[in-house]
């Protein structure tokens, strides 16, 4: 205890002279000496040795010296051990009061100050210590290292930590990366540790490598295109397509983290410290041995695997895919997705039309498993043969009859009828439609059977419509069709002639609209029919002109000279039918 009195000066900074000048200047001349017996020459915050003189139920008693006694918690022994009496201990002043007379230590915090002096005096920046993680706060780890100092969370390792009081307990490697002596403050890194060890071994790795040898790694990271394999200080990439010789959709059907494995190094840059991986090419290629285990030509089974639009991928063995085409999969349906022949999990039997091993691919074939129809379509349905089928679809050009499961012939719009103009064949038939058409040809090699169904009946060119329409003969018809370059005249059932627009008028028109129209009666002058091109030129101009009786004249003669002469070419007649280039369609 501080002995009583108002005076007590407690500065352990000031001097003995100093001391006594203070004393001298506060109580004057008289009672210094006696004074100075019980003054305590140390502060609040000051570290003093003092002697255990006792020990009670909650405090252990420490002699200061100068008549003065502290007291200090029994529980700032518990982690050293607790005192005995007469042991000389250090002591951290925390509070001095006069008035009770008591002046308050800790011993924790004495040794903790006494701690961060060593520490300080003995490391510095970038010294590398090991200390033991002792508990998580907010941000980090508390690490031991003769004092409590911080290790950042984002510190602890090179990859992120997903709970770092995971490593309380563990002793830990760190570097010490920043000291504020006067916060008594030391933060910690052991990330560095380990990525300056990483670099260590990157280094002794890449001079190391060699292509084609095989090393063992550890799975680190997976991704979709692949897996990142740590070869003991480097990362090389393992790609998806070096991973296995048959098919993977995703990398962790192969792979999973902290898989230990052996690889083989296929390529390496030093520069960019890149390292390319396979572990399929540890094992023994398939495809070595691909021609003698499945020659072209022959059959085998296997399930479909995978299906794109273009065809299905149909498994043979472990790491041997093969594709079927949708083109090979029908003789005769047209196959528009693999989807309406085949689905994953199928198991089909195929045929081997051709390998390439330096790509690894297989072309396979489903329909080459069955007998191809169309040997047969030749001598099933011979030219000039009757045929029965059904209209099973109708295009601008024509109309696709089905003569049995598979096989279509196509019957133009030009083989339908021998004297009609049709433009498009629901002019004629309906979808659905059983019809009896002539095999005009047969193509085996692009599957095409063409029909015709005027060729069933008499061609009426033949003898009646050249016997019965002469050029210069008036007859009657009707306008059935306007185009650009004339107008269509029926003459009877399924017989047309063409009027064409240099034949509407005397005088010079646009269009064939602004003399005539659809459904018009008109009376009209034949001047020309051409038996081979089946047509009938048609004049109106010589009915309704200014002089028909000329115009006559001119046709007939016209018509003698040429059949006189036996010259006339086609391209003659067209040209004084019609006139040049305005036109005249051949075979309307």
């Amino acid at each position: 205890m501080v002995r009583p009195g108002r005076y007590a000066i407690v500065n352990s900074a000031i001097s003995s002279e100093d001391l006594e000048k203070e004393v001298a200047r506060i109580m004057g001349e008289a009672g210094t000496a006696d004074y100075l017996e019980g003054v305590a020459p140390f502060e609040t915050g000051s570290i003093i040795c003092g002697i255990v003189t006792r020990i009670d139920k909650d405090d252990v008693i420490v002699d200061v010296k100068y008549k003065a006694e502290g007291l200090v918690p029994l529980a700032d022994f518990l982690d050293t051990g607790f005192p005995k009496v007469g042991e000389t201990v250090e002591v951290f002043v925390e509070e001095i009061d006069d008035e009770a007379g008591e002046i308050l230590l800790s011993k924790r915090k004495a040794d903790r100050i006494r701690g961060w002096e060593r520490v300080m005096d003995k490391y510095d920046v970038g010294d590398v210590v090991v200390g033991r993680a002792i508990r998580k706060i907010k941000g980090g780890l508390l690490v031991d290292i003769g004092v409590p100092v911080f290790l950042p969370a984002s510190q602890v390792d090179i990859r992120r930590i997903a709970d770092v009081g995971d490593f309380v307990g563990r002793d830990l490697e760190c570097k010490i990366i920043k000291i504020d002596k006067e916060r008594r403050n030391i933060v910690l890194s052991r990330r560095k540790v380990m990525e300056e060890a990483r670099e260590q071994k990157k280094s002794n790795v890449l001079s190391g490598l060699v292509k084609g040898e095989v090393r063992k790694g550890v799975v680190k990271n997976i991704t979709d295109f692949g897996a990142f394999v740590d070869l003991g200080g480097i990362d090389g990439l393992l790609h998806i397509t070096d991973m296995s010789w048959g098919r993977i959709n995703h990398p962790s059907e192969v792979v999973s983290i902290d898989q230990e494995l052996e690889v083989k190094i296929l390529d390496y840059d030093l520069d960019r410290e890149r390292i390319s991986l396979g572990l399929k090419q540890v094992k023994e290629n398939p495809w070595d041995e691909i021609e003698s285990r499945f020659p072209v030509g022959c059959r085998v089974k296997g399930p479909v695997v995978n299906i794109m639009p273009y065809g299905a991928f149909v498994k043979l063995a472990d790491g041997i895919e093969g594709l079927v085409h949708v083109s090979e999969m029908s003789w005769t349906r047209q196959v528009n997705h693999p989807s309406e022949v085949v689905s994953v999990g199928d198991e089909v039997e195929v045929v081997v039309l051709d390998i390439n091993k330096d790509k690894q691919e297989l072309s396979l074939g489903i329909k080459q498993t069955e007998e191809n129809p169309w040997m047969q379509v030749v001598e099933k349905y011979p030219v000039g043969s009757t045929v029965s089928g059904t209209v099973r679809n109708m295009t601008n050009y024509g109309a696709f009859i089905e003569l049995e499961e598979g096989i279509d012939g196509l019957l133009h719009v030009n083989d339908m009828s021998w004297t009609k103009k049709i433009s498009h064949p629901s002019a004629m038939l309906n979808k659905g439609d059983s019809i009896s058409a002539m095999v005009l040809s047969v193509d085996q090699e692009r599957k095409r059977v063409a029909l015709g169904l005027k060729q069933l009946e008499r061609n009426p060119w033949d003898n009646n419509i050249p016997d019965k329409y002469h050029p210069g003969d008036i007859v009657k018809g009707t306008i059935t069709k306007l185009t650009n370059f004339g107008a269509f005249v029926a003459l009877e059932d399924e017989l047309e002639g063409l009027l064409h627009i240099s034949e509407l008028s005397d005088n010079k028109i646009e269009k064939p609209e602004d003399v005539v129209e659809v459904g018009q009666e008109v009376t009209v002058m034949v001047i020309n029919v051409d038996t081979d091109e089946r047509k009938i030129g048609l004049s109106l101009r010589a009915t309704t002109g200014a002089d028909p009786e000329q115009i006559k004249r001119e046709i007939l003669e016209k018509a003698q000279e040429e059949s006189n002469s036996g010259e006339a070419t086609r391209e003659e007649i067209a040209k004084y039918t019609h006139t040049k280039n305005e036109g005249y369609i051949p075979g309307v």
